[in-house]
């Protein structure tokens, strides 16, 4: 056969093929007119170069392994001179492991250091680690659906409750003035280098806390124009852990804290339970008056859920 033909059967170019001979790894026939003349045991042989290279062993070293079909094993691995080879690609991967570990080792010293910096907790005892990046989403997060929790909270009157605010004052729900304001509930925040519940990647909504903070941080102003006089999050989590979230992610405006799930019981507000621990759903209100204007049940994805938020702002200009 050709050179075309044996590239198309074995899954390689040319190219390829011609590099192989030059390394000695092929010797096929030469015909009169001097053409090659590739056959079946060319054929294998360049296979198996190729399946050793999808394993990240170099065609230079795939010698032995031909060398072992040439004599006539039926695999290319059953010779000493192969397992030896594998040993040598493990060693070169473990060499390379070892290297890109230490790299990502200094990486996440740097992390740590940067989000903690202007933090007022430190990183957690012992750890050299974060668990995961919380400001980023993973592409396949289960979509939450709406199960019409939140369809009775439009033309509700806010409950006079008053909640523990980031800065230390307490925040009076039914007295928070003229004017639209923007309330965003979510479950719990990550920090870096501290667990999230377990499976927690699984429960539709619940991931992406922290890139719903920062989009409400980096439209603030633009939602302050847009008619929101006020922009507050709201969790369960404790007022200590909101001042810090604040603080590590520069937010213009301030955290409540709910431990208690006050609002939840008053309004009848969505919850879902995990590992022992009872989290607000994700949703946003739009107070106006005192009043619930608007309701954004399910929000996904959070990342983009501020835009969506300014976008009815906008639309919606008083």
């Amino acid at each position: 056969m050709q050179i075309g033909e044996l590239a198309g059967r074995a899954g390689v170019t040319a190219k390829a093929v011609r590099y192989y001979e030059a390394l000695g790894l092929l010797t096929p026939e030469r015909l009169p007119n001097g053409y090659r003349n590739y056959d079946e045991h060319d054929l294998r042989l360049v296979r198996e170069i190729r399946a050793l290279s999808d394993l990240g062993i170099p065609v230079e070293r795939t010698r032995p392994f031909l060398e072992c079909l040439a004599v006539g094993h039926e695999h290319g691995d059953d010779c000493p001179a192969s397992l030896a080879g594998y040993r040598e690609a493990i060693d070169d991967l473990s060499q390379r492991i070892a290297g890109l570990t230490a790299r990502r080792t200094t990486l996440v010293a740097h992390l740590l250091t940067a989000a903690h910096r202007n933090s007022c907790a430190a990183p957690a005892d012992g750890r050299q680690e974060p668990l995961m990046d919380y400001t980023s989403l993973p592409a396949d997060l289960p979509v939450p659906q709406d199960d019409g929790a939140a369809a009775h909270l439009p033309g509700l009157p806010v409950p006079p409750l008053e909640l523990r605010s980031s800065g230390g004052s307490f925040v009076r729900l039914d007295a928070l003035g003229e004017g639209r304001t923007v309330v965003y509930v979510y479950p719990l925040t990550g920090r870096p280098g501290t667990d999230l519940p377990e499976g927690w990647d699984a429960i539709p909504g619940a991931r992406g806390c922290t890139p719903e903070a920062c989009g409400f941080r980096d439209h603030y102003q633009e939602l302050l124009a847009a008619g929101a006089v006020r922009v507050f999050g709201l969790s369960s989590q404790e007022p200590d852990y909101q001042r810090e979230v604040v603080e590590r992610l520069y937010l213009p405006f301030e955290m409540l804290s709910d431990p208690e799930r006050s609002l939840a019981g008053a309004l009848d507000l969505p919850l879902f339970e995990t590992n022992g621990l009872t989290l607000y759903k994700r949703l946003t209100l739009v107070v106006r008056d005192g009043v619930i204007e608007h309701v954004f049940y399910p929000v996904f994805p959070p990342n983009d859920h501020a835009d969506e938020v300014l976008a009815w702002l906008r639309a919606n200009s008083l």
